[in-house]
């Protein structure tokens, strides 16, 4: 064992000192102790051969000091042996048995305590790692926002909340803020749950309204299978989508804080944010989703209600702090507004967890954007890419041109063919990569297929799936957008392009 406390009257005894390593042989009190699991008691130290033999020249030092009674005791709990705890006595007489009741009675509860201490110091040490590890250890850039985040634990434990960014298709991006009720492991793996079922369904780009609607189904659902001790319902989260082509930021928030906008004149509101009760209690009512137009350089600030909200100030008092910290003057970028709001917020230790998430906008240059109507014309295409083609060479692309070619050959053929009006062809130059959209008024959803020998087609989106970085579709209030992104920073592979490869989709058979 390793002596870790050591206190008495005076301190100049010859006790091992704290952080020794102690060895005790069989016989030595200590070893006796530990070995009945109950407190034994040497009357005599000078008769205890076990405890001389430990360490003889310490033993005579010890005796010399005139210490001269031992009881050892074991610290225990729950069947584990955890230490031992020696008691001496010097100047009375040898302990007496009512004493050494005393001493076990001491060191039982004390082993108790001992182990509730471990115990919830390993729970919080598997809460922390498990909240760092689920949350975002970096932001990713964007070219549509200047982000900057903050992350508080609350001084007791470990609680539920979260933020997040996720990049969309259409260089959008999606700004995230949640909070599960409660502190600790459950907490935190509660927020990891979430977390990961937001990123699962904008993967599907679905809209603020509907993501949050599928969410709140999802905690009703792990709520009513009972497989966690602790209820999810009562979570909060914000969800918004902005782009940056039209600088329009679409919200949608269940229980959550609204955010705060800071224009570029540096007027400070409150948005009107449609709110909807906490996930899991929501019984089917319908999300709804609100729209804000954000001038370039607007700085939006998504927060946890442990910013504004404390014993000793209800929210709206916290929220008039906010307002007023970030209408000072200055044009400070995010880091700065981050830092500038905890310091006026926090003067002390939060009591609960403080997430903070401030993004600057950026607004798409328009010439990085070219888009077309499409007549139902199929022999409008070669105009269209020929148009598409110049604009290439105009944003110096002009490497990425055959590629986007058969792209837009494809996706707008099949608009033509299976799609409704109106037909609607975009190209996005979004730093390093080139994004192709098409939308139109029809609903249904492409899908890729294995053609057969004898198909005359079926094979346009397997194409483009060789051809694109990633490709996909996202719905609208009117219709759908097929979309598809080129890497510009990578090269698609030579043999994807090579007319052989994709003659190879098709077999002498067919003809």
């Amino acid at each position: 064992m390793r002596r870790t406390a050591i206190a008495g009257i005076r301190g100049d005894h010859p006790l091992y000192p704290v952080g020794e390593m102690l060895h005790f042989p069989d016989g030595s009190t200590a070893a006796l102790g530990v070995a009945a699991g109950r407190a034994v008691l040497a009357a005599d130290l000078s008769a205890s051969e076990g405890w001389i033999a430990v360490d003889q020249p310490r033993a005579r030092a010890v005796l010399d000091y005139g210490i001269h009674s031992l009881i050892s005791a074991p610290l225990q709990a729950r069947g584990v042996v955890l230490g031992s705890v020696d008691f001496w006595r010097k100047d009375k007489g040898p302990f007496e048995p009512e004493e050494l009741s005393v001493a076990e009675e001491l060191a039982a509860r004390a082993g108790v305590a001992i182990d509730n201490a471990r115990r919830f110091t390993r729970e919080h040490t598997m809460a922390v790692t498990l909240q760092r590890s689920l949350l975002p250890r970096s932001l990713p850039t964007h070219s549509a926002l200047e982000v900057a985040h903050r992350y508080l634990p609350a001084q007791p434990g470990v609680g539920g909340d979260w933020y997040d960014i996720i990049p969309l298709p259409g260089a959008r991006v999606a700004l995230v803020v949640g909070d599960v009720v409660g502190h600790g492991l459950h907490a935190a793996a509660t927020m990891g749950r979430l977390r990961t079922a937001v990123h699962n369904f904008s993967a599907l780009d679905l809209s603020p309204d509907e993501l949050l609607a599928h969410l709140d189904a999802l905690v009703s659902r792990l709520d009513a299978e009972g497989d966690s001790d602790v209820e999810i319902s009562g979570a909060t989260c914000l969800y918004a989508i902005y782009d940056p082509v039209t600088g329009r930021c679409t919200l949608s928030r269940a229980g959550h804080p609204g955010p705060a906008l800071v224009l570029p004149d540096g007027t400070v509101t409150y948005p009107e944010i449609s709110g909807s009760p906490p996930l899991g209690i929501n019984e089917g009512l319908p999300v709804e989703t609100t729209d804000l137009v954000l001038p370039e350089g607007s700085r939006l600030v998504l927060f946890t209600d442990g910013l504004v909200e404390r014993r000793s100030r209800d929210i709206d008092a916290g929220l008039e702090v906010l307002r007023a910290t970030l209408a000072r003057p200055g044009d400070l970028g995010p880091e700065a507004t981050c830092q500038s709001v905890l310091n006026a917020l926090l003067t002390d230790r939060p009591t609960d967890d403080v997430a903070l998430l401030v993004a600057r906008t950026r607004l798409m240059d328009p010439s990085r954007v070219a888009d077309w109507d499409v007549p139902g014309d199929p022999t409008a295409l070669s105009r269209i890419r020929a148009e598409a083609a110049r604009v290439l060479n105009g944003w110096g692309l002009a490497d990425a041109t055959y590629t986007t070619e058969l792209i837009v050959s494809e996706l707008v053929t099949n608009a033509i063919r299976y799609g409704s009006p109106p037909i609607k062809l975009r190209l996005l130059h979004d730093d390093d990569t080139l994004i192709c959209e098409v939308a139109d008024g029809s609903s249904t959803a492409p899908h890729v297929r294995q053609a057969a020998f004898t198909d005359e087609g079926g094979r346009g989106l397997f194409i483009i799936a060789r051809l694109a970085h990633r490709w996909g579709t996202r719905y609208t209030a009117r219709g759908k957008v097929i979309w598809a992104e080129q890497s510009l920073g990578t090269e698609v592979p030579h043999d994807t392009l090579n007319g052989e490869a994709l003659l190879d989709q098709w077999t002498d058979e067919e003809w």
